[in-house]
């Protein structure tokens, strides 16, 4: 059983470490904290934590380092998460505002969250199981352009351009715009998609229906898009800036990056704690390749109150409570862009 004391000697061993990247001894930490007990309690404390498996000398007659055993011990004993600075609080705000395109506003989300964190973050896409076709719009834009925009009731608008090969009028596109209607509007993502495919396979040809054949083929794309299970990321370069934090190379990690199905997987098998924090350390990992990684993440609700998760990857070597508070900050805020709150 590890004491309270060890436990905050833990807690400045792992403070020091991160800072410093420095193995830690009982002098430095009598130096820098107020424990009011000798370096020799402290050496105690110290030998106590490496009898758990908490800390490891990683030189002989050298200072002390956390084992990823120690920081998942310091992460589930984090008493108090750090409060976001007035800067970070500015930055957010002003980074993240309202906006119409998904997609531009989780790409602003991952950009604002590597910055402030310094670590790759990642972001997935809210799932789209339960979402509906709200309306699809025709708008012309030319004599033979047609644009086509899909708006889900979950907020997600998509527009794309489609050319038709003869000159369009106002009510053959309201006649296209009815018909694809009638077809797809306030069904499912999946079931609209269906209904699509199924109405390509059956409907007679003739000039009109080449039109609605190839809004139809666009609005089936972006429907099968919003199928997939997609995470957003950046930041890699971060991990260049740690470099020395890894044993061997960074490239199997930033393999283990571009495949998106093993991250999935790794988001969905992470637990979430009463904050809705989770955390995967080190070893926890190794089934996925990034056995020298930290992995922490926060839920995030759509419009139509799918949950999704964001967050930071970096070495083990990372600052937990700093991180922790701005994932946490960084879904609350996109919560609230996204209209739940």
């Amino acid at each position: 059983m590890v004491s309270e004391r060890s436990l905050d000697v833990l807690r400045a061993i792992v403070a020091d470490y991160v800072s410093s990247r420095e193995p830690v001894g009982s002098k430095s930490i009598v130096d820098r904290h107020q424990f009011g007990v000798s370096a020799a309690t402290i050496r105690n404390d110290m030998a106590q934590l490496e009898e758990e498996q908490l800390i490891v000398a990683p030189h002989t007659s050298s200072g002390r380092v956390p084992t990823d055993k120690g920081y998942r011990l310091f992460v589930d004993q984090l008493r108090d998460k750090r409060p976001l600075s007035q800067a970070q609080r500015r930055a957010i705000e002003m980074f993240l505002e309202p906006s119409a395109d998904l997609d531009d506003l989780l790409a602003r989300t991952v950009r604002l969250l590597s910055q402030i964190t310094n670590q790759v973050a990642l972001v997935q896409y809210p799932s789209f199981a339960r979402a509906s076709v709200r309306h699809i719009e025709l708008v012309s834009v030319g004599p033979t352009t047609l644009l086509v925009v899909v708006i889900i009731d979950n907020g997600r608008v998509d527009q794309r351009l489609v050319e038709s090969r003869h000159p369009l009028d106002d009510d053959e596109i309201s006649r296209i715009k009815t018909r694809l209607n009638d077809e797809v509007s306030t069904r499912t993502v999946t079931a609209a998609a269906a209904a699509l495919a199924e109405c390509e396979a059956v409907e007679p040809a003739d000039t009109t229906n080449d039109v609605l054949a190839s809004v139809r083929e666009v609005v089936l794309e972006v429907l099968s898009h919003y199928r997939e299970d997609r995470l957003v990321m950046a930041g890699a370069a971060n991990l260049a800036r740690t470099e020395e934090d890894f044993s061997g190379s960074i490239f199997p990690v930033l393999e283990a990056l571009e495949q998106q199905v093993v991250l999935l997987r790794l988001f969905g098998e992470m637990q979430v704690d009463q904050l809705d924090v989770s955390a995967s350390i080190g070893r926890e990992n190794a089934p996925f390749g990034l056995d020298e990684t930290s992995i922490v993440t926060s839920g995030y609700r759509s419009s139509a109150g799918e949950i999704a998760r964001l967050g930071v990857l970096g070495p083990t070597r990372m600052d937990y409570a700093g991180n922790i508070t701005a994932v946490r900050a960084v879904a609350r805020y996109l919560t609230r862009l996204l209209g739940v709150e």
